[in-house]
């Protein structure tokens, strides 16, 4: 299933999303017109906490009521919210080796670019990337970031005041179900609800100076709105192998990047044994790949400007739409 929160003049809703990704079909509408209201329809985390019974229940109103068009919503006419508004938690990883190895050189040549350094820029284009530090493939590497900045789909991303450097990224993630602590990576994939896409907005000048500092990232990731998520969930089931998803950013309906999701150091399930290490682990919680290679403005040298449309696309998952406006000064 895929599954979506959106806003309607009764409020936020959740729903199956059918008819070819144009429909929105109301659980809780449905479940009233069976005389059975249904709390865990009531948001997608009580979606998630209610378990599998509750997932079984969506499929059979789906299939008892899903041609009742008085029961859907069009989805472009319907505000979609993050599949997930506000995740119990939010980490994102360090998963990629390719976007590893080019982002310190990306921030090393806009440091260069901002001087006006144009030999120096010339030195770090003929370096060779070299060797992937070996600590990234002993542990997974992560940050968590702020959870309650989070927006989704058609939404406009304001420019931070402080920063005059603005990138994507390209990720995708998983929600997470079950409560647990100490789970084995080989009973992980029991702990996915379902898989998103990721926008990661940068404040990349910012996030500069203060990885300086050995401890962050923190105003360079989390301001209002930066962290962007949709448009919907889609259960484990529709994705089959997760780990050959093709990925593309594209900026004002131009390519910038091509990717896959092939070739994680620490997959979801590794990611989720990590993290319940003597740590419980929520239901409704939010981890991102981090960024496939390539999938981002400071490792192409190609920036966002304002009014900038942003399309993240990941294959069985959708398309994840947002614009870049800078604020009045």
């Amino acid at each position: 299933m895929k599954l979506a929160t959106f806003r309607t003049e009764g409020g936020e809703r959740i729903g199956v999303v059918h008819g070819g990704d144009t429909r929105l079909f109301d659980l809780a509408a449905a479940a009233e017109r069976a005389s059975a209201g249904n709390p865990a329809f009531v948001s997608m985390l009580s979606l998630i906490d209610a378990g599998e019974a509750a997932l079984d229940d969506a499929r059979a109103l789906v299939e008892r009521y899903g041609s009742d068009e008085s029961l859907s919503y069009d989805v472009a006419a319907t505000e979609l919210l993050a599949p997930v508004p506000e995740p119990r938690q939010m980490r994102d990883g360090m998963s990629f080796p390719l976007h590893i190895l080019q982002a310190p050189r990306g921030q090393r040549k806009l440091a260069a670019r901002q001087r006006g350094d144009t030999d120096e820029l010339a030195r770090i284009d003929a370096e060779p990337l070299g060797e992937l530090p070996e600590v990234y493939r002993k542990v997974p590497i992560f940050y968590i970031t702020n959870r309650f900045s989070v927006r989704g789909p058609n939404t406009t991303v304001k420019w931070p005041r402080y920063s005059k450097v603005m990138d994507y990224e390209l990720e995708f993630g998983v929600i997470t179900k079950g409560r647990g602590k100490d789970i084995p990576a080989t009973k992980a994939s029991d702990h996915i609800f379902g898989f998103t896409i990721f926008n990661d907005f940068s404040a990349r000048d910012t996030q500069r100076v203060e990885m300086d500092g050995r401890l962050g990232p923190s105003k360079g990731k989390s301001f209002d709105g930066g962290n962007v998520m949709g448009p919907w969930i889609v259960t484990p089931d529709e994705i089959g192998d997760p780990y050959r998803l093709k990925m593309e950013a594209r900026v004002n309906g131009e390519v910038r990047s091509r990717g896959t999701s092939e070739g994680m150091l620490f997959p979801f399930e590794e990611l989720i044994a990590y993290i319940s290490k003597d740590e419980t682990l929520m239901p409704g919680e939010f981890i991102g790949s981090g960024t496939v290679g390539n999938g981002c403005g400071l490792e192409l040298g190609w920036y966002l400007e304002h009014g900038d449309v942003i399309e993240l696309e990941v294959e069985k998952i959708g398309i994840l739409k947002n614009k870049v406006e800078r604020q009045d000064s």
